[in-house]
């Protein structure tokens, strides 16, 4: 006779995220908890360094940790500094220390080990990949109760490792093989029962020489994903079926030509507004068009099953719970699952003339090729959106855009430029052209849609993997290779995300429930057709 194991201690999951928080939420009283937006940092950013222990089929266990240089491991950093501000983005996969920035255990299974079990997951990885060792910043949670007692942190140090007191998690740490080489002074402020300081740990690995010079380097491998974008011609339509007729022959094409993903552009469902009987005001069509809405969604999610191609449907204006209108992005995985993308920030025009309210959160999507993002026209030209999805791991980020003229084009396709750019990663842009009788919003539009790169060695010369004729209805497609992005990150010219200074600033998101969006400012646009885009 033989039973399931009831301890399982294994990699961390995507699907493990809500029990993660839960778990974290429980433990830390003191902290602010984690968000889902972190945790998907940290498993996206290096998913072989986390792991979860698993206790009758409930989450009882979690640790995070990611690869880095010695020369910022080992020397005083603070715990935001160290993990990108909690989300593991500084994880360098040339580094040749392995760094501990999460250990929590639920307190109701203390008695079985599961710390001890993590702390070996680690080690075996530190071992099977020759690193130089392990190094965190433990913490003191009795250095507050005993402050009268010491002189200092490191005082308080000196006292546990003789005897003369007792800090439970110190005693476990060192009783796991780690040294102390030092205090970390502010390394986590919130921290009031260390009162902000951690013990700087390192457990050396004695099957490696540590004198040795680092000499793993990132290997450019191939790790490829076809994209296609679509620049859509906007043409007058009889009904909805023959408006996603339309939209089925370039999912077809692209499935023909094995792309893993398609982008239509923003607002491509315009044209639908064409087979009304009467040209509509801004506010009646944007209220027909999200009467559309379920229709889209079932279309476009039988049409990523069928073709086996995921599709970002560049965006549609959509009634939300609440009864306002957001333009929102659906994207529908080959896998049959549906997720959305809200527009953060509506363009004037948009706020304005159409009464399109902006979104409240924007979060990567898990793929089967790696975590992407969606930044829809105008979120474009705000940094603050896309480091964030690239905190997360996003390493694509699709742009579908709709403008009316090159000057709106210009400045979405600079701003998606520069993101490229400072985020050492892919963005793929997708607009609309031509013009539709009878729709006032759809008067004029300007497009050229690309697939943007980084600008370094591995990629492109000037940033552009590929590239439409402007105004031209086409499908353009191109191979990415995100190894190389990895590459670049690591190795490159410049390092944008290696080396920004967590010391000086930070992003910080508020989370917020039902948060309210401002009125437009500033006086109203002078033209009502169009989105006005970028």
């Amino acid at each position: 006779m033989s039973s399931k194991a009831r301890l399982e201690v294994r990699q961390a999951e995507t699907g493990d995220i809500r029990r993660i928080a839960a778990l974290a939420k429980r433990i830390y009283e003191d902290f602010a908890p984690y968000t889902q937006a972190e945790l998907r940092g940290q498993l996206n950013n290096y998913p072989q360094g986390c792991f979860v222990a698993i206790l009758d089929d409930k989450l009882v266990g979690y640790c995070a940790s990611m690869r880095i240089g010695g020369d910022k491991a080992l020397r005083p950093h603070t715990w935001d500094e160290i993990t990108g501000n909690g989300y593991g983005s500084r994880h360098d996969p040339n580094g040749d220390w392995l760094y501990g920035y999460e250990m929590c255990v639920d307190p109701k299974v203390r008695g079985t080990r599961i710390g001890r079990r993590m702390y070996e997951e680690r080690r075996k990885l530190a071992e099977q990949l020759e690193l130089k060792g392990i190094v965190f910043g433990g913490r003191m949670p009795n250095l507050k109760k005993s402050w009268r007692r010491v002189d200092s942190p490191a005082d308080y140090l000196e006292k546990v490792i003789a005897g003369k007191l007792h800090d439970p998690v110190l005693r476990f740490q060192l009783a796991n093989g780690f040294e102390p080489i030092g205090v970390l002074a502010k390394y986590l402020p919130e921290d009031l029962k260390s009162r902000g300081n951690a013990v700087h740990m390192v457990w050396r690995n004695p099957w490696v020489d540590q004198e040795a010079s680092p000499q793993a380097r990132v290997p450019r491998g191939v790790e490829n994903v076809r994209v296609a974008t679509c620049q859509l011609q906007a043409r007058a339509v009889s009904d909805f079926d023959e408006f996603m007729g339309q939209i089925r022959y370039f999912v077809d094409v692209a499935s023909d030509y094995e792309a893993d993903f398609i982008l239509f552009p923003e607002l491509f469902t315009l044209m639908l507004l064409s087979a009304e009987e009467e040209q509509l005001s801004p506010l009646e069509s944007i209220e027909c068009l999200s009467e559309y809405t379920p229709r889209i969604r079932e279309a476009l999610s039988e049409m990523a099953l069928k073709y086996n191609i995921n599709i970002i449907g560049g965006s549609h204006p959509t009634r939300m719970d609440d009864g306002d209108i957001h333009n929102v992005a659906m994207v529908c995985l080959r896998d049959g699952s549906i997720h959305e993308q809200e527009k953060i920030h509506p363009t004037p025009n948009e706020a304005y003339w159409w009464n399109i309210r902006g979104g409240d959160a924007v979060d990567v999507i898990q793929t089967d090729c790696g975590p992407i993002g969606v930044l829809i026209c105008y979120d474009s030209e705000f940094p603050e959106l896309a480091r964030r999805l690239v905190d997360e791991g996003a390493r694509i980020i699709f742009v579908p855009f709709c403008t009316d003229s090159r000057q709106g084009y210009m400045r979405v396709r600079y701003c998606a430029q520069a993101r490229a750019i400072e985020n050492q990663c892919y963005v793929v842009m997708s607009g609309n052209v031509g013009n539709l009788p009878n729709v006032a919003n759809m008067d004029i539009q300007y497009a050229q849609s690309c697939i943007l790169t980084p600008c370094d060695f591995p990629f492109a010369r000037d940033g552009i993997a590929a590239e439409a004729t402007e105004n031209v209805e086409t499908l353009t497609i191109s191979d990415v290779n995100l190894a190389d992005l990895a590459w670049a990150r690591a190795e490159g010219t410049v390092r944008n995300l290696a080396d920004r200074r967590f010391d000086l600033y930070r992003i910080e998101w508020e989370h917020r429930e039902g948060a309210t969006q401002a009125e437009p400012s500033g006086p109203p646009p002078m033209h009502q057709h169009g989105p006005g885009g970028g």
